[in-house]
This record gives structure tokens, sequence and C-alpha cells, in this order.
């Protein structure tokens, strides 16, 4: 029920206005941004709109110092808020003045301003911090890898709180400013561009600049010795690579393969529409991971990815998750189809672009590897749950899902859906059902029960759903591609 005010005048309007909220209107933030299958993760109360990051590290003792700025507005009066942090905390300001904090939860930092927050109000907070993140465990688990010569940080869905306090939700997007210094002859990688670089009394410190928004987890730092190659492409987007030189036999294998990045990324801006950031490439420092992540402009790649040789397919896979993940990202971790089945099927059309098995082919030998009774059916893409967000099915079947579409709505409406998609939608954030009814917009065709059976449902679709039968039976030749694809896969199990 709406209750409406009458006020006597603009004067009595104006001395009601001046009367600030009482202390009892002021709440604290909620500890969670309200995510399904991380309920810590991510915070309420106010939004982040620029993260100002100023390191120092040194490799030999694995010590970080920071100073983080983060710019915020709040969304509701607050008396106090949470950031998402685990290293030791020495001082925060708001607005210039000291707040007190106290920890609590796995990584909670509970800040309390010197006065209240009012809703709407653009709000500083600088803190200062140290600590050794490696040594940092939080269930049992740390994402700051030590190298021989440095340090790396890039996991999902969780990596921040190791390294920068942040609202550590893919909600909250943000840009960002990242300056390390490193002791010189040490290197140190970010996103985005390099702005300036410069040395002092043995430290060198590195710029770099992330100039569109991007998620906490997509936010990467790796400090060591790196070969650093650097080239743009056709439309003069500058590409920065590196690689460590102590890979060992897997070094001539992994710089074949980043190494094609601005191939790849030019045949992707052909499929998904423009490349959305300041700059692309990729990094491969000498952590024993066998896992990679589309860390924003600048994936990373364990160096077990090459244990087989070159593997242009996971360059594609990350390299595809600039547009659907990092550009687009999810609204919660359940939507995780909407990065990884698109990822996954741009391996497909590579194959199919590199005469090395089509979509189809893929996609008949991927459904006839999989009976009925196969529990890979009972995993559904659209909600997995956390145990099962990287299983393989959110990656094969989402891909099926697509290849099923694309025979549905024919190729001129579903390569149109491709690309508007992210053109649409960039920078924001979406949910699977948010792709449903943009995919039923686009085509004019009703596809609930279509996307329910395929993405759902605990069950093997019948083959006929795919609008054209995938081979349910008898021999299907395995596409050149298969292999490669299965072993980018299990790449990401790693997660």
């Amino acid at each position: 029920m709406r209750h409406r005010l009458l006020v006597p005048g603009a004067a009595a309007l104006s001395l009601m206005l001046a009367i600030p909220a009482s202390a009892a209107d002021f709440t604290p933030g909620a500890p969670g941004a309200g995510d399904s299958y991380y309920p810590e993760s991510g915070n309420g109360g106010y939004r982040v709109s620029h993260y100002d990051l100023r390191l120092k590290y040194q490799p030999a003792t694995d010590l970080l110092e920071g100073t983080a700025t983060l710019l915020a507005r709040t969304t509701q009066d607050l008396s106090r808020f949470n950031l998402d942090f685990g290293l030791k905390v020495s001082e925060i300001r708001i607005n210039g003045k000291k707040a007190t904090f106290a920890t609590s939860g796995k990584h909670e930092l509970e800040v309390t301003p010197a006065t209240p927050l009012e809703k709407g109000k653009d709000v500083s907070v600088v803190v200062r911090y140290a600590g050794k993140p490696s040594e940092l465990k939080i269930d049992g688990f740390t994402a700051w890898a030590r190298t021989p010569d440095g340090g790396v940080v890039a996991q999902e869905p969780e990596s921040a709180v190791w390294w920068f306090p942040s609202n550590d939700h893919p909600t909250d997007k943000a840009t960002y400013d990242i300056s390390v210094a490193v002791p010189d002859g040490t290197q140190a990688l970010s996103n985005g561009v390099l702005t300036s670089k410069s040395s002092k009394l043995g430290w060198t410190r590195f710029n770099w600049r992330s100039d569109k928004p991007q998620a906490t987890y997509l936010t990467t730092l790796a400090i060591g010795k790196f070969d650093i190659t650097t080239d743009t492409t056709a439309d003069g987007l500058p590409v920065i690579n590196a690689v460590s030189p102590d890979l060992g036999a897997n070094l001539g294998a992994a710089r074949a393969s980043i190494e094609r990045t601005t191939e790849v990324t030019e045949w992707l801006q052909s499929v998904f529409g423009p490349y959305p950031f300041n700059s692309v490439g990729g990094y491969v420092p000498n952590v024993p991971a066998g896992y990679a992540l589309e860390t924003q402009t600048r994936p990373f790649y364990g160096k077990k990815a090459f244990d087989k040789g070159a593997n242009v397919s996971v360059v594609v896979h990350e390299l595809a998750h600039q547009w659907y993940g990092d550009s687009v990202s999810l609204k919660d971790w359940k939507d995780i189809w909407l990065n990884e089945g698109f990822a996954a099927y741009s391996q497909w059309l590579w194959s199919e672009k590199e005469g090395e098995g089509t979509a189809q082919q893929l996609a008949d030998y991927t459904y006839a590897q999989h009976p009925a009774d196969d529990p890979f059916w009972t995993v559904k893409p659209g909600d997995p749950g956390p145990d099962k967000q990287f299983d393989s099915a959110v990656y094969d079947r989402g891909a099926l899902a697509l290849q099923a579409l694309r025979n549905k709505l024919g190729d001129e409406v579903f390569f149109d859906l491709l690309k508007s998609w992210p053109t649409e939608h960039r920078y924001g954030n979406a949910a699977v059902g948010d792709f449903v009814k943009f995919a039923e917009k686009k085509s004019g065709k009703p596809l609930a029960e279509f996307f329910d059976t395929w993405l759902y449902q605990p069950t093997r679709p019948a083959a006929a759903a795919g609008a054209r039968a995938f081979v349910a039976r008898g021999p299907v030749a395995q596409p050149k591609s298969w292999k490669q694809i299965q072993a980018t896969h299990e790449v990401h199990a790693g997660h």
C-alpha cells in the first residue's frame, strides 16, 4: 500500500530535506551478493566503479604490500559494509577519515566508517595491507601460486581475496589501474595495457590499465621473468603475449599456441563481433597447473595445457570468453553455461574452419559417446550445481545445445544471434533466462521448451530435439579435432 505525504509548501519541504536520517535508518550492508552457489561472495550496500591498486612484491619472500583505493557508490544508508579480503590490514580510510574494521567468516572484512554513509553517495575507500598470499589458506586452498621467480594469481570463481580487497562477485564490475613494483630484472603482468614503466633504487614499477568493466575473478597478476612479444591485430588492437622461459619441454608448444592469438582474435571478431577491450594476449607462467582461465584481455594458461604439444583450441576457448563471460558476465554462478557452453562451441566452429571436423560432426560424435543411461545427461548445463559447475557436460552438452539451436534456427539467424548478444549486452551481466528471451525475440520462435530440454532436463534429449537428428546409433567417425577439444575440457576441470 502506498502512503503519500502531503507537504504544505516549498519551505516545509526544504526543511524536511535538511533533516538527516536517524541512526536507526542506517544498517549494515549484506555480507554476500546473494549468489545461489557462493552465498559469501560479494557484498551488499555499495557498488565499486574503479580499483586503484598500488603494490610492491618481493619474489624472494612472497611479501606483498599494497594500498588499494576503491571508488564506490552506496546503494543504501550504510552503518558499515564488508569487503572480501584475507591478508592483514593495517589501516582503512573512508573519504579520508580513519575507519574501524574487524574480520569475520572465511574472508569478510567488516568496515565501520567514522560516520554512517548515506545512500547514493560517492565514497573512496583506502585500504593498506601486507602479507604473504601463498600462506593465506581458505578452505585449505590458496589461489596464489609461487613460481621459481615470482608469483601468479588466476583462479575461478575466487582469486581477488588473496591480493586485493574487493566486492568479489561478477555482478559488480569495475575499471582497474594496477601499479606493481618488483625488483629490477623481474616483470609484472596484469590486465589491459602497460601505460608506463620506471625504475628507481633497484625496483621497477609497471603500471597497467584496464579501462572497461572487469569482474574481480578476471583480474590477474603475474610476477616473474617472461619472454614478452607484442603485436597488433589488423585493426590496431595491442597484442601482448608472455611466456616463462623455463617451461622445459613445453616451451615450444606454449609459444606456438599463444602466438596464434592475433589470428584467433581476428577470426573471433568475424563470429562474435567487435572485440570489447583495449588489448588482447595471453601468458604461460611456470606453474604446474593444468587449467587455463579467461582473465580479461590476458588469459592465463597453465603449462600442462601444452603437455601433448601445441593447443590452439584452448586459445580459441579462452579468447571466446572475452565476449562470452568477460564482456557479458553471468548474474549468478549458476549461469555458467553462458560462459562455457559458448566458449566450447567456439572450438567446434574453429574445428569447422580448420577442416578438422564440422560442428555437426562433433555434435554427432558427442551425442553418440553418451548413451541414455550415462550420468553425463544428469548434469544440467543451465544450473549444474556448484559441485558440477565445471563438469565436462557443461562444456559438451552445453555446446550440443548450441548446435541443436543452430539446426533449429538456421545459420543466418543463429550466427546473427551469436554476434548480437555480446554486442547488445556489452559490459553487462545476464542470466540464462535472459538469453532464452533474447533468442526468442531475435528468431521470432518460442524456444523455452527447447532450452528446457537441452539445458535443464536430467535426461538425454531425443535426437530429433536438435531439429536435425544427431546420430544416435552405430559407429560415428571421430572428428580430427575431438581429442584436443576434450583435452581442453580436462584442462578446465581443474578450475
